[in-house]
């Protein structure tokens, strides 16, 4: 089959939005995951850029986007799994299964994506294969109350970045102001492979003293762990991967934040903890660990955990009907001189 016969070249005019609310606040999940570790099977086609000033795509075809102090990154961000030089492209309703073409690499691209490249990873035009036809439906032909119109596209969303004034490209950067991320969710487990976990350390309810060490453990199930990426360079960079056996390849974080009691309704300041910490070892005998070296002072606190792919995004599963894919647990730290519990 021709290139040409397999691509399509499409403009910043193909865009179709049918409604274009602004972007959500972006919110930094605090860069937990340094030092040295196994980084996840990922890579992005994407070219890196500096900070205050993004440089834009050479193709005209490019996303280039026109915010102030980021410019849209060339190409689309693609990552491989962890024992494949090669990945599939998935699946349309049109032409069944399709056959990968084009590698991808962990190691820094040094050239940009170009328009109409015969590798689709370094090609700047969507692929028609790759189109999901089915973003053309708003979804209100089949009518539920309360239900609200979805945004619709014929493109994959691959310039809506565009339509979110003066936004700046997340990039691969924990931007604390907000920002606009154009790398596509990914890969997607089976019912069967979906991520829980429950922690075993420490128990609900239970008491531990105040300004003590104690180690968090946490049984954890359907997931790669041990697998994440730098978190200042390459935060939601690129898509969710799975592994050989379809689990997601990532990893879990644990956070500790202070609440006014058992009976406290009041929602919590998701910028203030006690403690936070990602775990970037492989899980044990389905369990991870987490150390508190310096416990937490007298109070109440829940535990929670976040159970994220390789490039730090909360695991996304194929059903919006499930079970909570991660744990809380709430306990009482006993001060050095008290007799019982704060509860």
């Amino acid at each position: 089959m021709k290139t040409s016969s397999i691509l399509l070249s499409l403009t910043l005019a193909a865009v179709s939005v049918s409604a274009a609310p602004r972007g959500q606040q972006g919110q930094q999940r605090g860069a937990g995951n340094n030092g040295k570790g196994a980084a996840a099977a990922a890579s992005t086609v994407a070219v890196e850029s500096n900070a205050a000033t993004a440089a834009a795509a050479a193709s005209s075809s490019a996303a280039a986007a026109n915010n102030a102090g980021s410019g849209a990154a060339a190409g689309a961000a693609a990552a491989s799994n962890s024992t494949a030089a090669t990945a599939s492209t998935g699946s349309t309703a049109s032409t069944g299964t399709i056959t990968a073409t084009g590698s991808l690499s962990t190691d820094s691209l040094t050239t940009n994506a170009t328009a109409n490249n015969p590798d689709p990873q370094s090609s700047t035009t969507l692929d028609p294969r790759v189109i999901a036809t089915g973003f053309l439906n708003n979804g209100q032909d089949v009518q539920e109350a309360g239900q609200v119109a979805s945004i619709t596209s014929n493109n994959n969303f691959i310039n809506y970045c565009l339509t979110q004034g003066n936004l700046p490209i997340t990039n691969g950067l924990q931007i604390t102001s907000g920002s606009c991320n154009p790398a596509p969710i990914g890969t997607i487990p089976a019912v069967s492979l979906m991520p829980s976990s429950k922690f075993s350390n420490p128990a609900n309810g239970d008491t531990i003293t105040a300004n003590q060490e104690f180690t968090i453990s946490m049984n954890i199930q359907n997931l790669d762990t041990g697998n994440f990426v730098n978190a200042n360079e390459n935060y939601f960079a690129a898509p969710q991967q799975l592994n050989a056996q379809g689990q997601i390849i990532g990893h879990t974080h644990v956070v500790i934040e202070a609440i006014n009691g058992l009976a406290d309704t009041t929602p919590t300041n998701p910028q203030t903890f006690a403690f936070f910490k990602g775990v970037n070892t492989a899980a044990v005998n389905g369990a991870v660990t987490a150390d508190v070296t310096n416990g937490v002072p007298a109070g109440t606190y829940r535990l929670c955990s976040i159970n994220s792919s390789s490039n730090h995004q909360p695991v996304i599963v194929p059903v919006a009907q499930h079970g909570g894919l991660d744990d809380c647990v709430y306990v009482c730290q006993i001060s050095l001189v008290a007799f019982g519990p704060k509860f």
